[in-house]
């Protein structure tokens, strides 16, 4: 099956002879995961450079143990795996520079893979965000993010910086990912402070806007059985990115039961994440049905992302 054009060109094929290895009560699925995180070499062979120059890179990859992937790895992992198609994140830097070198990256990947990946582009609001938003969008990206206020040195309730970026991607109907952080827990490299009452804010000040809230948006989606966060989240989803490490494998039918699987988005964190590990656990869940499988394994990034179904 072939799913239809995106922006830039690029779409994600399925050759018949190669059908979805992912089974969910008796069907093969499509798998999109709609959240990994590559490198180019420049920064995964100087890693030390880049602990210096950026604070919140020093924070997550100081330790040697701290995964770098490439591309590469990134497309090993999806055919061992059974991944299809992937959306690439880069990694919010906080200055402009930054962000065009891993963008750059990205849009070669998705030129060298072309039916494999698609891109977010990286924008920074305190540096030039909004031209940065436009290029990325202009050259192929599907959406913006992961913004991260704790690392790009923002407030997620400053209309002033992020509507610039929030009103670019909304001309061009494409989502912002932001990353979420729960208020309860234990701490972790990377957490921040982005917790749902800052996420509801952001919500509220970009309400034309989809919004991709990552990691369960902290565990915003608890909230929506309160009416009017429900009406302020219509146009916010939430992804399942490094699911293993925050939440027990009942977070899935317990948020689809809450907001339906619509708003659930597969994002597995690659290379935090083994994405066959995590889909193995997912495909093995006590799904109501098929279609809530399929939707949140492939179709609400299809949807999000410009794809369209087949």
């Amino acid at each position: 099956m072939v799913f239809p054009e995106l922006v830039g060109g690029n779409a994600l094929h399925y050759d018949p002879k190669h059908p979805p290895m992912i089974e969910v009560l008796g069907r093969r699925l499509p798998v999109i995961d709609g959240h990994v995180h590559v490198f180019p070499d420049d920064i995964r062979l100087a890693r030390e450079a880049f602990v210096e120059r950026d604070g919140w890179f020093a924070e997550l990859y100081s330790p040697e143990k701290a995964k770098l992937a490439s591309t590469e790895e990134l497309i090993a992992s999806m055919d061992r795996s059974g991944v299809d198609g992937a959306i690439l994140c880069g990694f919010p830097w906080r200055h402009a520079e930054m962000c065009r070198l891993h963008n750059l990256y990205m849009l070669e990947s998705v030129a060298a893979y072309p039916d494999r990946l698609s891109w977010l582009g990286i924008a920074s609001p305190i540096d030039d965000g909004e031209a940065e938003a436009r290029w990325c969008l202009a050259n192929g990206a599907v959406g913006i993010g992961e913004l991260n206020a704790d690392a790009q040195g923002f407030r997620w309730t400053d209309a002033d910086l992020l509507m610039p970026i929030a009103a670019t991607c909304a001309a061009a109907g494409r989502p912002m990912l932001v990353h979420g952080s729960e208020p309860v827990g234990h701490p972790y490299p990377g957490k921040g402070t982005a917790t749902p009452d800052q996420l509801l804010a952001l919500a509220t000040i970009a309400p034309d806007v989809d919004i991709v809230a990552a990691h369960w948006g902290g565990g915003l989606p608890f909230y929506e059985l309160m009416p009017e966060v429900r009406t302020t989240l219509t146009r916010v989803v939430y992804d399942c990115a490094a699911t293993s490490y925050l939440y027990a494998l009942d977070v899935f039918p317990t948020v689809i039961n809450l907001v339906g699987s619509s708003k659930v988005m597969f994002g597995s964190d690659f290379p935090v994440l083994g994405q066959g590990r995590l889909l193995t656990k997912v495909a093995a869940l006590p799904w109501a049905s098929v279609d809530d499988a399929a939707m949140v394994l492939a179709g609400t990034a299809e949807r999000l992302f410009g794809m369209g179904g087949s």
